[in-house]
Order: structure tokens, then C-alpha cells, then sequence
């Protein structure tokens, strides 16, 4: 029996105000461990909307966010975080990677920050993923050494470095070539086979879709 890493009951999000907006819509969902999901829809759909609740980046008007077993809609603000740190990790579009810090230093920079690691143990699993993401000979280069896709690579294996039970990513290949795009999709569904994390994308790449276990159209708010 696979085992849920993510779950959304009655997910709604909206924006009060002289004229209330409903971004996300009554929204049930399960995603199991070491599934590969997309969500599609056109602009304005809610699928950043929808990321951004699911990845506990934004809180919901009404609805549940279970992640591995543990509702989260009363947790305080710091505990949210705190499941955000230990369990997700985040993929966006751009990589904000930190501009003065290396390859490595940025991948490091979720597991320092829980602190439960010795800086050797760190720096071996922070190469050891760096290597399988074909960057072992650029750890020490700094973003803007890098290409679009080898920076992209980073910020995956930043994402992944804590072994995270939830991958929450946004248009993760909208700002790479068709080649460099198809290496990264690669690379994220090696990666969630291998780290058995659960894998939620929002995307209108038509490559990455037709490689997904599951592909859920969005359109104003609803899953359709």
C-alpha cells in the first residue's frame, strides 16, 4: 500500500476586500510517496496559488493541509516553518540561488539551518548530490559561473539535500532551453524515485507533462 506524503481536504484560498476573489476552490487531493504529479491550467488558474498552500508557503481561508500524516491548518506560524524545513523542499522557476555563496555553500544552506548535521556529514551528502546531479566538478563555482540548466541542478539539489518527504516545484523548466529542460525533468524524476519524495509541479510544459504519473488540470481554482 503506497504510503500518502501529501494531502489537501476542502483546500480554499481567498482574498477579501471590497470585492472578494477566490483563488483556490474547494480543492481535495492525495499524492503518495515517490509519485510525480503536474498540475496545469492556464495563467490565472491557481496553480502557484495552489503550490503556495500546499508547500505551506501561504495559509488557506478554510481547508486542511496533511503532510506525512500531520495537519497543519492550526499549527502557529514557527512550526509551520519547521515542517516546511524538515519535510518540504522548493523548486521555482528561478533558482534564487544566494549570488555570493558557492554551488555547495547554497545546497548546504537548508541543512544548516536545522542544524542537526556535523559540517562533515553536511558536506558529504551536499557533494554526494551534487555528483549525481553531474555537478561534482562545480561545487566550488559560484552562481553566475554557472549555465541556466547547472544552476537550475543546484537549486534541485538544494531542494532535495534534507531528503524531504514533499517536493513542492513552480515552472521549474519555463526559463531553460528544450535540451536543458529535458535534463532537469530527468534529473527530478530520477531524484524522486531514488529519494522516494513525492513530487508536485505546476508547469504548461507539454515534455514534462507527458512524463508525470499523473497530470490534474486546474482551471479558476477548481481541479477539473
Amino acid at each position: 500500500m503506497s504510503e500518502t506524503a501529501l494531502q489537501a481536504v476542502g483546500l480554499v484560498r481567498r482574498i477579501e476586500g471590497a470585492v472578494s476573489h477566490t483563488l483556490v476552490n474547494g480543492i481535495d487531493l492525495a499524492v503518495n510517496k515517490g509519485e510525480f504529479v503536474a498540475i496545469t491550467g492556464p495563467s490565472g488558474s491557481g496553480k502557484s496559488s495552489l503550490l503556495y498552500l500546499l508547500g505551506l508557503l501561504d495559509a488557506p481561508t478554510d481547508g486542511e493541509v496533511i503532510i506525512c500524516g500531520q495537519p497543519t491548518s492550526k499549527l502557529s506560524e514557527d512550526d509551520r516553518a519547521h515542517v516546511r524545513l524538515t519535510k518540504c523542499g522548493f523548486v521555482f522557476q528561478f533558482h534564487f540561488l544566494l549570488p555570493e555563496f558557492t554551488s555547495l555553500e547554497n545546497v548546504l544552506l537548508p541543512m544548516r539551518a536545522e542544524g542537526k548535521m556535523s559540517e562533515k556529514d553536511m558536506q558529504a551528502r551536499g557533494l554526494d548530490l551534487l555528483g549525481s546531479l553531474g555537478l561534482k566538478d562545480h561545487a566550488q563555482k559560484r552562481p553566475n559561473q554557472l549555465s541556466g540548466g547547472q544552476r537550475q541542478r543546484v537549486a534541485i539539489a538544494r531542494a532535495l539535500v534534507k531528503r524531504p518527504r514533499l517536493v513542492i516545484a513552480d515552472e521549474p523548466t519555463a526559463s531553460l532551453d528544450s535540451h536543458t529542460a529535458d535534463q532537469v525533468l530527468e534529473l527530478m524524476r530520477e531524484r524522486c524515485h531514488a529519494e522516494g519524495a513525492a513530487f508536485v509541479i505546476a508547469t504548461h510544459d507539454s515534455r514534462l507533462t507527458s512524463r508525470c504519473d499523473r497530470v490534474l488540470a486546474l482551471l479558476d481554482g477548481r481541479l477539473q
